[in-house]
């Protein structure tokens, strides 16, 4: 695997190194020995694949607040999409920064995404699969979000946005106060 940074830190780019002959392409998307000699700390506790049916749509910005610490790795295993990642964490040199990368079926990367960091993405084909691996599980009550559309972050996403959840199109503006966002009960977004 190849590993390199981003402009923010935490968020690291993932490229596979593909052995291929005539049955076709064999990679490694983890591997902990070659994660933790680039520094990159994750224990898998939890997977989870999100499927799109309709290009452009967007999901995020989400991340986890205190005291959970989510760390993700996110591939897209069908379509293609690109993922953005916004740096909220105040006290950073980056504060209010983005990377945003295309993750596809065909290039095989992946981004890693450390906690504390904003993730969304929007995806650019039909039938877009993305899957993550996260280091805790899913904790009911610590959601936190930006806002696709604030201006402060000024984003650009290459499609008019087709699908988005009332949540995320819910989420403040970062001019109107904190980004705190509660789920039900059941610990599904509501």
């Amino acid at each position: 695997m190849i590993v390199t940074p981003t402009a923010i830190a935490g968020v690291w780019i993932v490229d596979v190194e593909a052995f291929t002959d005539a049955r076709g392409l064999f990679a490694r998307t983890f591997c902990a020995e070659e994660f933790a000699a680039a520094g990159l700390a994750i224990e898998v506790a939890q997977c989870s694949v999100a499927y799109n049916t309709t290009a452009g749509t967007i999901r995020g910005l989400h991340w986890a607040g205190e005291p959970v610490r989510e760390t993700k790795l996110v591939r897209c295993t069908r379509g293609a999409l690109l993922d953005v990642v916004v740096d909220p964490r105040t006290d950073s040199p980056t504060y209010l920064r983005h990377v945003a990368v295309e993750l596809s079926a065909d290039n095989h990367r992946a981004l890693f995404i450390d906690a504390g960091l904003a993730h969304g993405y929007q995806t650019l084909a039909d039938a877009t699969e993305a899957t993550y691996q996260m280091n805790v599980p899913f904790t009911p009550g610590h959601d936190r979000g930006l806002r696709f559309d604030d201006p402060r972050l000024g984003l650009a996403w290459p499609l008019p946005v087709s699908v988005i959840s009332d949540k995320d199109r819910a989420w403040p503006l970062l001019a109107d106060g904190p980004a705190v966002h509660v789920f039900g009960a059941t610990g599904a977004p509501v």
